[in-house]
């Protein structure tokens, strides 16, 4: 299969992984919390380990100079603090976060960009190899589940019936494939790689701000714990993938 299909198969998938939201009808609210948690923590442990152990590896091979790398690396993490400071980015995985009337369109355009954002990350690494394309789609969809859990939730919890939250939240996450099909058309007049570093700086910046966050400092041992299970299974989850590969 070519890397367009691989690309194109990938963001499509991804976008929709945004139907999970169903799953906020089906479960009472405590129990989906606690689920939504634990996805949050097995998710900072995947974006961690995507990016030291897969997509800056790599990125090295890519570029002579190791400063150049990590120059995106930087770059990358700084760039989604920017965005945090000029719009409501920070994920929240609780149908209870702080919202007025706006907020839901704020999330839907914030996810978007978010998710075009995934799709130029996701595209790069199928282009760089495809094996990359496969680990980083892994580490995304770990990722991205408990982020549209947590942005359905928070539509329905602002008075939008199910249709509208369901339809809305898929045009936010469809971006994904606008994004990865532009990295496509442009690798082959421009060099993309650069977008691999700048990812891996997105990724721990997510993982570090907004999911470790979340988890941490509950009132309970077991749950402090469980989470820190949780998070090392994701490190070890994309650990093991790569072995494979």
């Amino acid at each position: 299969m070519s890397v367009f299909w691989w690309i194109l198969l990938s963001t499509l998938a991804m976008s929709l992984i945004s139907w999970v939201g169903l799953l906020v009808l089906f479960f009472k609210e405590d129990i989906l919390r606690k689920i939504t948690l634990g996805l949050v923590a097995f998710s900072a442990g995947a974006l961690i380990a995507g990016a030291f152990l897969h997509m800056i590896p790599e990125a090295m091979g890519e570029f002579s100079d190791i400063e150049v790398v990590f120059g995106w690396v930087l770059l990358g993490f700084s760039f989604f603090f920017l965005l945090e400071q000029f719009i409501h980015f920070h994920h929240c995985h609780d149908s209870h976060c702080d919202h007025n009337e706006s907020l839901p369109y704020l999330i839907l355009i914030a996810d978007g960009l978010h998710n075009f954002i995934g799709g130029l990350v996701i595209a790069t690494a199928f282009i760089v190899d495809i094996r990359v394309g496969i680990i980083i789609w892994l580490v995304s969809a770990a990722h991205e589940i408990p982020q549209e859990l947590g942005d359905f939730a928070i539509l329905i919890h602002s008075g939008w019936n199910k249709t509208k939250a369901l339809v809305f939240n898929f045009i936010s996450a469809s971006t994904m494939v606008i994004g990865g099909l532009l990295v496509f058309f442009l690798s082959a007049k421009i060099d993309v790689t650069f977008l691999l570093p700048f990812a891996a700086g997105n990724f721990i910046y997510i993982a570090a701000s907004d999911l470790i966050p979340e988890v941490k400092h509950h009132k309970t041992m077991t749950k402090n714990v469980t989470h820190f299970i949780a998070f090392v299974l994701g490190l070890f989850v994309i650990w093991g993938i790569g072995l494979i590969e």
